[in-house]
């Protein structure tokens, strides 16, 4: 299905068409799960919360919002706020679930911890960035939580490419900063 196909099933959604609700579902959820299991290859750990799940659970989210997409790029950008949710949600409730079992429970999964650290402090960096910059906050969901090109980027922001390329390079820098362990003073 070509992006006017889907722009047109999203305006047949805005006027009630029930049915165009599920033909969209049927068509972008290849794209979905592509994304999905983007993100689920690069937060590893538990298993729980597989490709599947999180396709649906974003997917539940959308469908709720009652959301007013403009074209496929706008849908796919709100679906990567929906992933990043869905996925700081569930990383929110492990580490609650950590903290309240025993000593070595808690420790028992290394790797799993680190990646529901790095997501946290990724969402936290975030929500820092959305209060002094808005579409800073929509470049970062759009590249790392829905995997989009720099022209799908521009694209579902309605800014232009080399825009989001500037507005890329700096940011990747700055998270690069931010996520990196600071050396101590010697």
């Amino acid at each position: 299905m070509t992006a006017g196909d889907i722009t047109q099933l999203l305006e047949a959604i805005r006027r009630g068409d029930e049915r165009a609700q599920h033909a969209l579902y049927e068509n972008v959820y290849q794209e979905l799960r592509i994304i999905a299991r983007s993100q689920r290859r690069r937060w590893t750990g538990n298993e729980t919360l597989n490709t599947t799940a999180l396709i649906h659970e974003a997917y539940a989210k959308l469908a709720k919002a009652d959301g007013d997409y403009q074209n496929r790029a706008h849908f796919l950008a709100t679906a990567s706020r929906a992933m990043r949710h869905v996925l700081v949600n569930y990383a929110e409730r492990s580490q609650a679930q950590k903290r309240s079992l025993p000593d070595k429970k808690f420790h028992e999964d290394v790797e799993s911890s680190n990646t529901i650290e790095e997501l946290l402090m990724i969402n936290q960096l975030l929500e820092k960035l959305a209060d002094d910059n808005p579409r800073y906050c929509r470049v970062v969901e759009c590249r790392v939580f829905g995997g989009m090109s720099i022209e799908e980027t521009a694209k579902a922001l309605g800014v232009s490419a080399a825009t989001v390329k500037r507005d890329w390079a700096l940011l990747s820098a700055w998270l690069y900063r931010e996520l990196s362990p600071q050396e101590e003073d010697k």
